[in-house]
């Protein structure tokens, strides 16, 4: 796929961080960008600052996602690039201290329930939607491609640390379905593609306490920092252009392997 002004693309959660990031750099390169979010006052300001499109969403809502790529598509035509980038990361222990009573507590499961809403459920309903808008597009090319749709997992799908039952299981999920989503749209050419960052400077990593956050950026081979937003963002280009790249699942994470804490 050439990343220019034919290209339209959807990112969900591009109001800041990762998806933010992706969305700077494909519009530089020409893409049409539509940018959904909950957050409705900064993805207008990054959609205006990107000559782009926003659409207010919650990928935990069907109807939402749905409306939103309406929206979109109203604006842009079909989509052929649709990352998926919202997520939350609450952390939480499958057993833990009542503050008060000091006595073993269970998991909070609706807030389990709202981590896999968000993260997986999110992400398969932007994946089916925007598969069944590409499905019905002219292929491009010699290959015949369709679309693209690059989900983002996480190294905690692979090694979470402890606290993350939640959110590694729902990054887990994201990652294992890339291949057999990879294979259900092979025959309308679309590929699918899944990233699992590892430590970036985004609002969730800044979120993190002081300590927690330098004891992870500790553990870095190399290079030892967090990653910048911008390489996500090239990775996610190369992917789109790189027809060979299709059902893997690629860690973009500086060697680094999480400890337990």
């Amino acid at each position: 796929m050439v990343l220019d002004g034919s290209i339209a693309a959807v990112i969900t959660g591009g109001a800041s961080g990762l998806g933010e990031a992706a969305a700077r750099f494909l519009a530089a390169r020409g893409v049409r960008v539509a940018i959904f979010d909950r957050d409705a006052d900064r993805g207008a300001e990054v959609a205006r600052e990107i000559g782009g499109h926003f659409a207010p969403c919650d990928v935990a809502d069907e109807a939402s996602l749905i409306s939103a790529l309406a929206s979109a598509r109203a604006a842009h035509g079909p989509a052929r690039l649709a990352l998926a980038c919202a997520g939350i990361a609450p952390a939480q222990k499958l057993v833990r201290r009542d503050r008060d009573s000091g006595r073993p507590v269970p998991h909070d499961l609706a807030l389990f329930e709202r981590v896999i809403a968000v993260n997986l459920l999110g992400t398969v309903r932007l994946v089916a939607h925007a598969a069944a808008d590409m499905a019905a597009l002219a292929p491009l090319g010699e290959d015949g491609e369709r679309g693209v749709i690059i989900t983002v997992a996480s190294i905690a799908a692979e090694d979470g640390q402890i606290g993350q039952t939640a959110y590694a299981a729902s990054k887990a999920a994201v990652a294992g379905m890339t291949l057999p989503a990879a294979r259900d749209l092979a025959e309308w050419g679309i590929r699918v593609v899944s990233v699992l960052p590892g430590v970036f400077a985004t609002p969730m990593v800044a979120g993190l306490p002081d300590p927690v956050r330098e004891a992870l950026v500790a553990t870095i081979p190399f290079p030892r920092r967090a990653g910048r937003p911008e390489e996500f963002a090239r990775l996610v280009a190369a992917i789109a252009e790189n027809p060979m790249l299709n059902g893997a699942t690629i860690r973009l994470d500086a060697a680094l392997r999480m400890p337990p804490r």
